[in-house]
């Protein structure tokens, strides 16, 4: 880690957060339990199994198309603690407000995080608040964490990957960092863009009762689509190949990306995960997912092909190949 000084791009997902956390995190912390890295800890106490995970966020602006910092922070844990095959039971909250935030906003984002917690089946049992002098914080930044016990039989990890596992994922991609991008710059496009966070644990529960052969999931936030896909690639040791025909973006998203000169594979998402699982579960967790709200424009976008150095391989529309890594700046910062 080439740097005396920590740059936005180190919190972004990307190569320089990867580096951060190598190199200085877990060397002093490093674990069984850490040392997985996966989006949550998953821990036996006695015969049960838990979940836990914490997450901080600084969404900018705290109020975006879709919702607002609060749900957002409780979609963020709920979705860390599901993706690891828990039920998110509990949850804790962290207030940083800094001196002379409007207590309307308060409450709206207060009040975003109660019927949050509320749609995922979740409670929030405990919490701590802090206020700051002015400049200290930008507004409000919020701290979550949670809980869950894990009931499903297998082991999902990136470790449990193998050669010909189907990749799928739930939905559109982008959706979260074009609605957010939209908001700041004040873009004047007419063209409305939601914010797709979402409590996924309820999809992810009808997933792992329709099948009990996934072998690995992960929600696609910060870095996008793109950057955990490189990371997974990396960390399992396999060549991941993907179509970008297959992958699905919304035309309002692409537009942006076009006008912005970004790339929707590392945009960005608050409500998509990508699964793992042997070709021969492919259609019937597929059917699980297009039965859901929040999984009714899944798609397979590709495949695990054989032990390699760790690389991910996009198919291009034009029938071309080029090789995803993980982005070395920050697309849009502070997006969650």
């Amino acid at each position: 880690m080439n740097y005396d000084k920590i740059l936005l791009e180190h919190g972004g997902g990307g190569l320089l957060s990867n580096e951060l956390i190598a190199e200085k995190f877990l060397p002093h912390f490093n674990n069984a339990y850490l040392e997985r890295l996966e989006d949550s800890a998953v821990l036996t106490i006695g015969s049960q199994k838990f979940c836990f995970t914490t997450d901080s966020y600084v969404v900018s602006p705290i109020f975006f198309p879709g919702g607002n910092i609060g749900s957002l922070a409780v979609h963020g844990t709920v979705n860390d603690l599901s993706v690891c095959g828990g039920k998110p039971l509990y949850l804790s909250t962290g207030f940083i407000l800094e001196e002379g935030f409007p207590v309307d906003s308060l409450d709206k984002i207060i009040k975003a995080m109660a019927e949050a917690a509320a749609d995922a089946g979740v409670k929030i049992v405990t919490g701590d608040t802090k206020v700051v002098s002015r400049g200290a914080v930008d507004g409000i930044f919020i701290n979550t964490s949670g809980i869950g016990i894990v009931e499903y039989s297998g082991t999902l990890s990136v470790k449990s990957i193998q050669p010909g596992d189907v990749i799928i994922l739930n939905g559109t991609i982008g959706d979260h960092g074009a609605a957010i991008m939209k908001a700041r710059e004040n873009l004047g496009l007419a063209a409305d863009i939601l914010s797709d966070s979402a409590p996924l644990n309820d999809l992810i529960a009808a997933i792992l009762k329709a099948s009990p052969n996934v072998h690995c999931m992960r929600d696609a936030t910060r870095g996008g689509l793109g950057a955990i896909l490189a990371e997974i690639a990396k960390s399992a040791k396999v060549r991941i190949d993907i179509s970008e025909h297959s992958i699905p973006v919304q035309e309002n998203v692409r537009g942006i990306c076009e006008i912005l000169g970004l790339d929707p594979l590392f945009l960005a998402n608050e409500g998509k995960m990508v699964l793992f699982c042997p070709a021969a579960d492919a259609q019937i967790v597929l059917s699980a997912m297009k039965n859901h709200k929040y999984g009714k424009n899944a798609a397979v976008i590709g495949s695990v092909g054989n032990l390699d150095k760790g690389r991910v391989v996009l198919k291009t529309v034009i029938g071309g190949e080029r090789i995803v890594d993980l982005p070395t700046g920050e697309l849009v910062p502070r997006i969650c």
